[in-house]
């Protein structure tokens, strides 16, 4: 027999990095022995966009309407709460990797956590790695429309593996230590390559804990009563990856070994939030492919995306944004340096679980150079979010 109660456990914040087993949100089950929890919720983003010819022409040269994000996401435990679970799934195409993998990607977490003790616990499966910090923060905790574009290239994602984690609160001093060994080939993965991918991330907070993992959500909507800080690093080295970003991207003819670091840091106090994420990737002895008339690469590089925003007391945030982004010395023939400068405005209703988002963008030479030379253009976006 299943029983529906509204769970008063302590309350914890949407991170993908562990279960969430609060039931104090979303529709929760469990058993009257309480040997099993389920905890259902859902979240789903319909958003529209508009981007000009250029700076100057304002005239539409295409335009976006969809559904960004549809997902379903399972926490719960079996037996006790030491041993836990957390699936999520994904069904709009935008969301599945589709251009990549011409397979629809459903699956983007299904892991097992263990915790040995309250200061350490270990996850088996497909999720998310220790990478940079806004990739780890939700895509339904972020205060713009989507994440920056030095995380599009960037980031580490998802992948297949043994992800361990330890935090050591020490009164007002709290560090973290975050590890994984994973495929290195990415989720949805049929086989593997005979190489892994090994990763490492260690998150400093000198003044204490975030109010509600407030670390892991945009802006400051909890409005820190003392200033908060967060400083954190990742290395990560995928040996023999075959995609293009390890991780993610294009299948290339020949593998190669990746390495990436992030550093990040984030602070809060009363309302005000800034963050700034630095990311850059290497490839020893990189290579230019020819496949099917077309050139095929690895973005090797570096960029750096800042953000300030306020939120004030009636949860309206005003946000901005600087990202640059530039290519090394072997990629700069076929790659643009750019940037991309946005404003953003949300109202929270009370929260990030349900928001409306407008963000203006003024984008400087993205893309190929070969394929579109220099490029100014404006970017208009539109979307509401809504979930339990």
């Amino acid at each position: 027999m299943l029983v529906l109660p509204f769970y008063n456990g302590t309350a914890q914040t949407e991170v993908d990095e562990r279960a969430v087993i609060s039931f104090d949100k979303g529709l929760g089950f469990f058993d009257p022995d309480s040997l099993f929890g389920l905890n259902i919720r859902f979240r789903m983003q319909n958003r529209v966009g508009m981007t000009t010819i250029s700076n100057t022409n304002l005239t539409p040269d295409n335009f976006e309407a969809n559904v960004r994000r549809l997902r379903l996401r399972f926490d719960g435990f079996i037996g006790n709460t030491n041993l836990t679970y957390y699936l999520q799934l994904s069904f709009s195409r935008g969301d599945q990797d589709w251009d990549n993998t011409h397979f629809p990607g459903i699956v983007r977490d299904a892991m097992i956590f263990y915790t040995f003790s309250p200061n350490f616990y270990m996850g088996f499966g497909q999720g998310k790695l220790p990478g940079n910090r806004q990739r780890v923060t939700s895509s339904g905790s972020q205060q713009f429309a989507d994440r920056s574009a030095v995380n599009a290239i960037f980031n580490i994602d998802r992948d297949f593996g043994f992800m361990g984690y330890y935090i050591a609160d020490n009164d007002d001093f709290t560090y973290r230590i975050k590890t994984a060994i994973s495929s290195g080939e990415g989720r949805n993965i049929i086989r593997t390559d005979p190489g892994l991918a090994y990763t490492a991330r260690l998150e400093i907070l000198p003044l204490g804990e975030f109010t509600k993992d407030g670390d892991f959500l945009e802006g400051d909507l909890f409005r820190e009563a003392t200033p908060k800080i967060s400083l954190g690093a990742t290395a990560s080295f995928n040996h023999k990856a075959r995609r293009q970003a390890g991780q993610r991207g294009s299948y290339m003819p020949d593998d190669q070994n990746i390495t990436s670091y992030f550093i990040d840091f984030l602070t809060k106090y009363n309302g005000w939030a800034f963050s700034s994420d630095f990311a850059i990737r290497d490839i020893q002895n990189q290579r230019i492919f020819m496949v099917d008339d077309e050139l095929l690469y690895s973005y090797t590089g570096w960029g750096i995306n800042n953000q300030l925003s306020y939120v004030f007391p009636s949860k309206f945030e005003l946000a901005l944004r600087h990202t640059y982004i530039k290519p090394d010395h072997f990629i700069k023939w076929f790659e643009n340096t750019q940037g991309i400068y946005t404003i953003g405005i949300s109202k929270y209703l009370p929260d990030h679980k349900n928001k409306v988002q407008l963000n203006l963008s003024y984008n400087t030479n993205p893309g190929t150079n070969f394929a579109t030379g220099e490029r100014q253009f404006w970017n208009v976006m539109f979307q509401i979010e809504t979930g339990i």
